[in-house]
This record gives C-alpha cells, sequence and structure tokens, in this order.
C-alpha cells in the first residue's frame, strides 16, 4: 500500500510525497508554516506575519488538509482491494488450468472447456470450447446407449447349458457302458497300451492343444469317430478347424485341476468328472462366431435328444462339453459277413 505524506510549503500551500509500501498516512507542517499560528491562552487563534499573507485561514486550511486525507485514504484503499481481487482472480485461473485430470468424475477436456466459456470473450474460443464439450460427452452418451440397449436385449439361454442332472446322467450312462475311472498316469498308459484308448485324430478340421501333453491326447474309439464326423462337416461349413482343449484325465490329474479351476468336477465320489472314463472331451468356443456357435448348437442338440451324446455349453471356462457313448457307432448287422465284431470296431473290451 503506498505512503503519502502532505506538508505546507511556506505558502501554506499542500505537497504530498508518495514513499514505499505501507499502511500510514501523516499530515506534516514544515517549520517555517508551523510557526505561522499558534494557540493563545484565550484558546482563540493568533495570526502572524506568514498568516496573514494567507488568503486562507488557519481553521479553513485544517478543513481542507482533513479533506484531502480522507480522499487520499479512500483511493487507496480502493487502489489495494482492486489489486487483491486481481491477484485472486489470477489464482483461480491458474488453478482451474493446473487442476487433476479427473475430479468429481469430470474429465480435463470437459474442465478445460468450463473454464474457457467463464474467461473467454473471443467468439472463436467460445466455439473451441463448446466443440471440446460436445466430444467429451458424446462417449458418455454411447456408453448409456450401450448400456440401456444391453439391459432390453434378451438372450435366450442356450438349449446345452450344462446341469446336476445332465452331469448325473453322464456319470450313470458311461457306468452302463462298462467303462472305468482312469487312476493315474501308469493306469493310463496300460489302457493305451491295451489300445482301449485311441490318439485324439488331428485332421485339417481338427486341432489339439499344446498344453496337452502326449498321454493325455487320448479319447475312447467311439469319441474319435464323433470328432472326425463333426470336424469334417464343420470344416466343409466354414472352412477352418475345430479346436480340442481337453481329453482324457486321471483321477490323479483331476485333483491337481481342482486346486487351481474352481469349476472342475469332482475326481472321487458318486458324481465325478466323465473326463476320467476317456470318453469325454471339450471343444473351446474361443474364436468361434455366432454362426458357427449356433450351428453347433444344431448339431449337437438332436445327437443329445437321441441319447448318444450329452453335451453341456459351459461359459466360464467358454468350451463345449461332450461325453460320448458307445450307442454312437451302431453295431454291425451281420458281423460273419464282415468278418469284424462290435469289439473289433469299439477297440477292446472296456475294463
Amino acid at each position: 500500500m503506498p505512503r503519502f505524506t502532505l506538508f505546507l510549503n511556506q505558502n501554506c500551500s499542500i505537497e504530498a510525497t508518495r514513499k514505499n509500501a505501507g499502511a500510514v498516512f501523516s499530515v506534516q507542517l514544515s517549520d517555517q508554516a508551523a510557526s505561522g499560528w499558534s494557540l493563545c491562552k484565550n484558546r482563540r487563534w493568533a495570526y502572524t506575519e506568514v498568516a496573514l499573507d494567507s488568503p486562507h485561514t488557519p481553521l479553513m486550511l485544517r478543513n481542507v488538509l482533513f479533506v484531502l486525507v480522507l480522499l487520499t485514504v479512500a483511493a487507496t484503499s480502493t487502489f489495494a482491494s482492486t489489486a487483491r481481487a486481481a491477484k485472486a482472480h489470477t489464482r483461480a485461473t491458474r488453478s482451474s488450468v493446473t487442476r487433476p485430470s479427473v475430479t468429481h468424475g469430470k474429465s480435463a477436456t470437459h474442465q478445460t472447456a468450463h473454464t474457457g466459456r467463464a474467461y473467454a470473450s473471443h467468439p472463436a474460443a467460445r466455439t473451441s470450447s463448446h466443440a471440446s464439450e460436445l466430444e467429451t460427452r458424446q462417449p458418455r452418451v454411447h456408453a448409456r446407449l450401450r448400456r440401456a440397449s444391453l439391459r432390453r436385449m434378451v438372450i435366450p439361454p442356450s438349449p446345452l447349458k450344462g446341469s446336476l442332472e445332465s452331469l448325473t446322467r453322464q456319470n450313470e450312462q458311461t457306468t452302463a457302458d462298462g467303462l472305468e475311472r482312469i487312476l493315474d498316469e501308469e493306469d493310463l498308459a496300460n489302457r493305451i497300451s491295451d489300445k482301449l484308448l485311441v490318439p485324439v485324430p488331428e485332421t485339417l478340421g481338427l486341432e489339439v492343444s499344446e498344453a496337452l501333453t502326449e498321454n493325455h491326447r487320448y479319447c475312447r474309439p467311439w469319441t474319435a469317430e464323433f470328432l472326425k464326423d463333426l470336424a469334417r462337416d464343420h470344416s466343409a461349413s466354414f472352412g477352418h478347424p475345430l479346436f480340442v482343449s481337453s481329453a482324457v484325465r486321471t483321477v490323479e490329474y483331476q485333483k491337481q485341476l481342482m486346486r487351481r479351476n474352481g469349476n472342475a468336477a469332482a475326481a472321487e465320489g458318486d458324481i465325478v468328472s466323465p473326463h476320467l472314463t476317456g470318453a469325454t472331451i471339450d471343444i473351446a468356443k474361443k474364436g468361434m462366431s455366432r454362426a458357427e456357435l449356433k450351428w453347433m448348437r444344431d448339431e449337437l442338440l438332436p445327437m443329445q435328444q437321441k441319447g448318444i451324446i450329452d453335451v453341456e455349453e459351459e461359459f466360464r471356462q467358454a468350451c463345449f462339453h461332450i461325453t460320448v457313448y458307445k450307442a454312437y457307432l451302431p453295431p454291425p448287422t451281420d458281423p460273419e459277413a464282415t468278418g469284424t465284431s462290435a469289439e473289433t470296431i469299439l477297440g477292446q473290451p472296456s475294463r
């Protein structure tokens, strides 16, 4: 705040001197002017030679000085208030520009546009701010529309969705087919050696996951025939192969799988994973189009209704879990004429 010093010169006129910043105002009479009057014993003003030369009386001069001091104080206060308002405005502008990118759910683009609308005076600046705001609003509007459309969309349940009833039926049917649970890797190797299990067929229309070890790329003979037929028809319709993600498992392996996969079926008990019999395979859904998914459902559902397979369409693991029964391969009508038997077609008697 500026400092002004007021004093009287020899002619009793007023002069002002501005000092450095401060808040003190003073009125000073020069020595010569101060001697121009004195207070008499009867408390009345007496004039000296210097005062008689002035056209103003000391009382009038005092009133003038008082008014000038008041005007100086008012002007200085107004100047200080204006300076404080300007500083506050500058701080507010800087904070609005440097505030974080996201505050209370608003993006930095939206905040910058808001600041531009408040302080920009040029029409081009206001137009740019409005355009930025529209660009920020559009993604949020589109997101709300997508959510609303998804709420209105009714996705019909899959006719092949798994259930406890389906898993129970698979256990009962594999038991009726005379299939036993494969206990460990040694038991698995013996059944492969006895040709009770055959390799999963790898053709132009069927691929097997590289994550499966060599001994776990096997299945029952009728399951292999089912895969050949399904892969051939799928390849003819879509021109690329199906992908087998799982085949035979052992009880030992299933216990390990249960520790890391909460969706895995039990390894022991009355109701267990049918993978333990070698009759079940998983076909991955990853990469399938909607048309392929519909084609798979249309192909598998009639076979399930005939009782030759059971299908569980899994969504957490994204695969078709398919258990194939012996009935998928009908026995020959005249074994003596063909020189073969049902046991030869199916491999060897299951155990």
